[in-house]
Formats: structure tokens, sequence, C-alpha cells
């Protein structure tokens, strides 16, 4: 089976020898084999988990998204916000602790410099507006 793991800016994982994947929807976990039946769902917030032809298990933590299975279970397509992978779910808690703390930090980066550009905006009106008091606010 081959999996496509996709976000707005770039394809996560593209693996051509999956034999067997799990997701979580709102219905609960739910595994795939190869001939499984086409559909789509809308996938929760979870990690997903897949095995490959090696034996090699690996693992992608999912900020919600879409699961679409095609080709009579050939081809399994996810399109997501966000997605962190990794090959050991010890491993990937950790990525993605890392990842949303560094979300977080340019989240508040931007903030600072939207505040910023409030301030300075409101000083230009209020300076324009009333240029005798121009001084007080400087």
């Amino acid at each position: 089976m081959k999996l496509r793991i996709i976000t707005p800016l770039t394809v996560v994982a593209a693996v051509d020898d999956v034999t067997s994947f799990r997701a979580e929807d709102d219905s609960g976990s739910f595994g795939i084999l190869p001939g499984y039946t086409d559909f789509l769902t809308s996938l929760i917030p979870s990690v997903i988990w897949w095995k490959q032809q090696d034996g090699t298990e690996h693992y992608c933590a999912v900020r919600q998204g879409e699961l679409a299975v095609s080709n009579h279970g050939s081809q399994m397509d996810i399109t997501t916000r966000e997605a962190v992978c990794g090959t050991d779910p010890k491993s990937l808690a950790e990525l993605v602790q890392a990842h949303f703390h560094e979300k977080e930090d340019l989240r508040k980066n931007a903030n600072v410099t939207s505040l910023g550009l409030q301030l300075s905006a409101i000083r230009l009106i209020t300076g324009r507006l009333r240029p005798d008091e121009r001084r007080l606010l400087q």
C-alpha cells in the first residue's frame, strides 16, 4: 500500500511499502490492510501508525485531518494542517512537544510585533489629531 501525509506546505511522508496502518477518527481506532474498501474519514488529533514491509514501524502525530483510502486500499492520503513523524513513540512525544513550543514562541513573537505596530499607529494618529499634545506621548 502507498501512504502520503500532506500538509499545506510540504509532503511529510511518502511511503510505497506499507503493510498495515492504524489511525483514529470520531468512531474510534481502526486499522487498514491491503484490499480495504475505499472510504473517507475525518481524523481526530492523534498518533497514526504504520508498518513497512521490512518490519519497521513509524508514527506520526497529526492535528486532525482527512484520510482518503482509494484503489481498494492500495492508496492512502492524509491531508492535515500539521504533522510530526518519527520512528519511536517516546521520541515522537518529544518532537511534538518541541514542535508545539516552537509554534507557540512564533505566535508570541508575532503578537509582540503586532502590538508594537498598533502602538506606533496610535501614536501617529494621536499626533496628527492633537499636534499640541504630541510631546506628552513621547
